[in-house]
């Protein structure tokens, strides 16, 4: 269960983290109002739980009340990677002398936890990361022992970060420890020009097996959810949305995360994970393109099916009834492969949709899906 910035600043403030003053609303004309109590100039964030709202226009700054209820009506309602712009925070601003990225993160192949910190924090920094990964830190966290102060020491040295984020380094994993999160994220943590250290955007995923102990998250979390999730739940369907161009749907949830994968191997993004599990009928292949293709991110579908307790010929057969029902409009991959596979793909070549095609081999199937998404 992701959590939205100024929730996320909510759990910093209780573990003793400094952040600016802010406050949160759905009005302009309480943006104004909210502006005027922070001292006039603040800066206007969009809640929404996506990343890039910076570039997308949802953080400005206003020099005033007036500008702040302005700002407020341009950005509630923008919609920013699929997410409706519910909510906005207005915070007062800082003089920032320095930008740095802290986080950690659940490493399950590790069986621990990751801190991951740089020196060089703020809206760059997966550009960072991507062409030099030297100035990005990762130290490793044996959950049995966490992070003590030696341990907070130890990942400030590595990542270049001042002897003062030491303190906020250990309060972020009793958030992490204490809130059942599997990511907490803070960019930027700043020091200012006196020197102070102050998280100025935050980032909680919590783990939604405690879901029971941390309710007090529920309404916010029901009323604002990506509406794409929450039609693909309304269905009954295993879907997560994701910032990328070809949709994906798979029979089993390891299968799925090797799609994802692969097809990120052939330098594309996954838009989404869609487990349609051992069923493939009709109806759930028509509702998982339906919202697959409602995304307007996705430029082409991958289907991704080995054929086991569900045969391949009835995945084959909930495909062609799922196109008499759903319009398509991007190009669709399908590989086949396992128990009735040969009968299956006859069931799709009999069909002959335009834009329906087939690839013996995963690889082939995603590097064909890759292909299709970036020409179109």
């Amino acid at each position: 269960m992701d959590l939205y910035e100024h929730q996320a600043r909510e759990l910093f403030e209780e573990h003793g983290i400094v952040v600016p003053r802010a406050e949160v609303t759905d009005s302009p004309k309480e943006a104004r109002e909210i502006a005027r109590r922070l001292g006039g100039r603040v800066v206007v964030k969009a809640q929404v739980k996506t990343g890039g709202r910076g570039k997308a226009g949802g953080v400005k700054l206003a020099a005033d009340p007036a500008a702040a209820e302005l700002t407020a009506r341009q950005i509630l309602g923008m919609d920013i990677k699929g997410h409706a712009v519910g909510k906005v925070m207005l915070a007062q601003p800082v003089d920032i002398e320095s930008e740095f990225y802290v986080s950690y993160v659940l490493d399950r192949a590790a069986g621990g936890f990751l801190a991951i910190a740089s020196a060089e924090g703020g809206m760059e920094i997966e550009e960072v990361a991507a062409t030099r990964p030297e100035a990005v830190a990762r130290v490793r966290i044996d959950p049995a022992v966490g992070v003590t102060s030696a341990k907070a020491q130890e990942i400030a040295a590595a990542a270049g970060l001042p002897p003062q984020t030491v303190d906020v380094l250990v309060r972020l994993w009793q958030v992490l420890v204490r809130e059942d999160a599997l990511l907490v994220e803070v960019n930027p943590l700043v020091r200012t020009e006196e020197g102070r250290i102050l998280a100025l955007d935050g980032k909680v995923t919590l783990d939604d097996n405690a879901r029971f102990r941390q309710a007090r998250w529920g309404a916010d979390e029901a009323g604002h959810s990506d509406p794409l999730e929450a039609a693909a739940a309304a269905k009954g369907l295993n879907y997560v949305r994701l910032d990328g161009e070809v949709g994906i749907i798979g029979n089993g949830a390891g299968l799925v995360m090797s799609t994802l994968d692969v097809v990120a191997g052939c330098g594309a993004r996954p838009a989404n994970f869609l487990d349609i599990g051992g069923g493939a009928s009709a109806q759930i292949m028509a509702d998982g393109l339906s919202v697959i293709l409602s995304d307007p991110s996705v430029k082409s579908v991958f289907v991704n099916v080995f054929g086991g307790i569900t045969a391949c010929d009835t995945v084959a057969d909930g495909i062609v009834r799922a196109l008499e029902t759903v319009r398509l409009t991007r190009p669709l991959v399908v590989r086949l492969d396992g128990n009735n596979a040969a009968r299956g793909r006859a069931i799709l070549d009999g069909r002959a949709h335009p834009l329906v095609e087939q690839a013996a081999t995963m690889d082939g199937a995603a590097r064909r899906a890759a292909e299709l998404a970036h020409t179109a």
